[in-house]
């Protein structure tokens, strides 16, 4: 039988993705029960303390074996973090560090759940790697781990035997994928369908909020950000906002990325596409209106785009996320789809 260990780590732990993640084992577990079959894993808790308490002692967990007593183990899966100082989270982490390169060397599988890949990151076993991660942390992920290649839209990577998973209740479909994995694709399909799980979802592209970068320092920049924001329908080239601001094309891109970490297009493209998606959440409005509205003139163009930063149509976002959309709307559709 394999061995799997779900971390406890030091500090304040997400106490549902460490409960969320044993229930989908155990269950699957019992499923190979059912078909007289043996269990794949045998499951484990394991921490660098007897007792780790959450949310101000209101819960707490008790590992069943501590780390340094796991000598083996075919796959571990990280919890995310509910400790809002990563850098300190880390620091009380050091022998989960160092265990988890050894375990790696060792040919142990891990598996990060969304800001538990900080802690996955800081082995530095992710370097060169793909990772994702919340989107609401991506920008710090990339500040303190810059050699890792952040996937913000993706709710899985599966690299080298590493795996990492996006944010908040989509670790649910990382489990869904470990299990049919090393179960099989009946045994995932039955865990979905009991925890009620779409195991077809392969993004978190449209859950994103775009926030537009500006704890940054380069004061021309800040202005040049300004000024996309309040002029989202105006005919401007790049050329000429770098103008405006007395720099050279090649020194303004430069100088864009390194504060905001998108090219002027590219962020002009998410201030656009954020504003549609508030209009099309929000509003009575109709595609094409909201089209103009944030300044585009082509629908296939703002499709285009759309559906590329938040993974659905604008017709679609409309339907799934505004609260007053009705069933007939859906099935009249839009001309501008």
């Amino acid at each position: 039988m394999k061995k799997l260990t779900i971390l406890i780590p030091a500090g304040h732990n997400n106490l549902s993705s460490v409960i969320g993640a044993y229930q989908f084992f155990l269950k699957a577990n019992d499923f190979c029960k059912t078909r007289e079959k043996k269990p794949v894993f045998d499951i484990q808790l394991a921490g660098v303390s007897k007792k780790v308490e959450l949310h101000d002692g209101l819960f707490s967990i008790r590992p069943h074996v501590l780390i340094r007593e796991v000598t083996h183990s075919d796959l571990v899966i990280i919890p995310a973090t509910a400790h809002f100082n990563i850098s300190k989270m880390i620091e009380l982490n050091k022998e989960i560090i160092d265990w988890l390169k050894k375990r790696y060397r060792q040919g142990t599988e891990l598996a990060s759940i969304c800001t538990g890949g900080f802690l996955l990151a800081a082995t530095g076993l992710l370097k060169g790697k793909n990772c994702s991660t919340h989107w609401n942390t991506a920008d710090m992920f990339r500040k303190m781990f810059p050699d890792v290649h952040v996937q913000t839209g993706a709710i899985i990577t599966d690299e080298q035997g590493i795996y990492t998973n996006g944010g908040a209740f989509s670790f649910l479909n990382l489990m869904l994928y470990l299990i049919e994995k090393n179960y099989d694709r009946e045994t995932a399909l039955y865990c979905a369908k009991t925890f009620q799980v779409d195991i077809d979802r392969v993004s978190q592209s449209p859950f994103t909020i775009f926030s537009a970068q500006k704890e940054h320092s380069d004061e021309a920049i800040s202005k040049a950000q300004a000024y996309i924001e309040d002029n989202l329908t105006g005919k401007f080239s790049m050329e000429d906002l770098a103008t405006r601001y007395a720099l050279s094309r090649r020194n303004f891109d430069r100088r864009f990325i390194k504060a905001t970490g998108n090219t002027p297009a590219e962020y002009l493209q998410r201030v656009r596409i954020e504003r549609a998606k508030k209009m099309l959440e929000s509003g009575p409005s109709n595609v094409s209106e909201v089209m103009y509205e944030v300044g585009y003139a082509d629908i296939k163009a703002f499709r285009g785009v759309f559906r590329k930063i938040t993974g659905l149509t604008p017709l679609d976002y409309r339907n799934k996320y505004n609260k007053n959309i009705t069933i007939f709307d859906q099935e009249i559709g839009d001309e501008y789809s």
